[in-house]
């Protein structure tokens, strides 16, 4: 009986595996799937700025938002990622990585080498991205600068730090479905829907995370805790935006001004700096999406501290 049990358990213990090793193949493009194309390199700016690529990964502490060789610091509740160097330098940087190798890590969160990315990484909203914007993106890229040097490894503890374990990450809050325009709204709208919940990734931000570090659906871009982990992302449903117009969503896109004449600061600050850059019209096309998102609770903000002068 004894043996019964054992056998039964050890067979078990291998069926699981097994299931956990298929579940969490990273997956990868094709380069067959690629077929040839002629850059797009002005569209290949208009992804860069949207995509914030500059935000993270252009070195910290210098002017020039081109200089793309990383090393910034990203604290999480997992650990303090590092943004990688993604310059075209052939050592540290993409300079020998193919297309596909992009396309891959970029849609798909995998490295060239087969490795699971960190999420830290929004793939998961980079997925809803177009291949040829994926493409053109690529070839932008090889035109900046190489620079030389690669950002410290990241500092994350066991058990985050087992990479494979992300392929299950990935099957719980990665669909892998492309993004899917409703007809029922003007080519505008639908521009601004594939900016923000693609390239634009606005909601890895300005949503919550569950205690796994999946955004809450129900409260998509309802706000929450700074990913990063200070300060509070603001809610950018009609739930906080009601009293803003289009226009105002757009001017803010484009200036950081807010219609009560505040400044955009802190990680919105970088945002800006990218968005400022885009052509009028995809500035109008996410403004006029952001003001048609319903109204949506957050989560409760937890009250201010009290200022050392006010303590007892």
């Amino acid at each position: 009986m004894l043996r019964r049990i054992l056998l039964g358990l050890i067979l078990a213990g291998v069926a699981g595996a097994g299931v956990f090793w298929w579940l969490t193949i990273p997956a990868v493009v094709a380069p067959a799937s690629l077929p040839p194309r002629a850059p797009n390199l002005a569209n290949g700016v208009a992804t860069f700025n949207v995509g914030g690529c500059s935000s993270c990964h252009a070195v910290p502490n210098q002017p020039d938002r081109l200089k793309l060789g990383g090393g910034l610091a990203m604290p999480s509740p997992f650990g303090t990622f590092y943004v990688p160097n993604i310059s075209p330098d052939p050592t540290y940087g993409i300079g020998r990585w193919s297309e596909a190798d992009f396309v891959t890590a970029v849609l798909k969160g995998t490295s060239p080498d087969g490795v699971h990315y960190f999420p830290a990484f929004p793939y998961t909203s980079y997925q809803n991205a177009t291949v040829d914007d994926v493409r053109d993106l690529f070839a932008y890229l090889k035109t900046l600068p190489a620079v030389a040097g690669k950002p410290r490894d990241h500092d994350v503890p066991f058990p985050f730090n087992i990479r494979r374990n992300i392929g299950v990450w990935k099957w719980l809050f990665m669909d892998g479905k492309p993004h899917v325009a409703d007809a029922s709204h003007s080519a505008s709208w639908k521009r601004g829907a594939y900016l923000v919940n693609g390239m634009g990734h606005c909601a890895e931000c300005h949503s919550p995370r569950n205690f796994l570090g999946g955004i809450v659906q129900t409260q998509r871009f309802a706000g929450g805790p700074n990913p990063e982990g200070e300060g509070w992302v603001p809610n950018i449903t009609q739930k906080r935006l009601a009293e803003w117009s289009a226009k105002d969503i757009a001017y803010f896109l484009e200036t950081g001004q807010t219609p009560d004449g505040d400044t955009a600061g802190g990680s919105m600050a970088r945002v800006i700096r990218n968005t400022s850059q885009l052509p009028p019209e995809d500035r109008d096309a996410i403004a006029e999406y952001v003001k048609s998102l319903p109204a949506v609770e957050g989560p409760p903000r937890p009250p201010k501290k009290a200022k050392d002068d006010q303590k007892s």
